[in-house]
């Protein structure tokens, strides 16, 4: 066997990679939290005066880019580390109501 090749549970790149999707798996639970309370202050806004907080709509929609980058991140279908080592995602532009 060639001294360049590693065994993979000695890989320090698979550790590192499962230290940061530890981390990430942390962030996902926090995220969600923040996507509870915003569910609930965006319904009881709407409950009271019947109208959408825009700002609450646009950071939804990028909480939920957010989410979705995380997932992606760790089941493997990407390499790239989601927010705070990348930019924080700019919500996509959906057509109104």
């Amino acid at each position: 066997m060639s001294d360049d090749i590693k065994e993979p549970y000695k890989n320090r790149d698979v550790w590192l990679r499962g230290l940061y999707m530890l981390i990430f798996m942390f962030l996902l639970g926090l995220v969600k939290f923040v996507a509870f309370a915003v569910i609930l202050f965006q319904f009881l806004t709407v409950l009271f005066t019947t109208k959408t907080n825009k700002q609450l709509v646009r950071f939804g929609r990028s909480l939920s880019i957010y989410q979705y980058q995380i997932m992606i991140f760790l089941t493997y279908n990407s390499e790239e580390h989601p927010f705070p080592m990348s930019e924080w995602p700019e919500p996509l532009t959906l057509s109104e109501k």
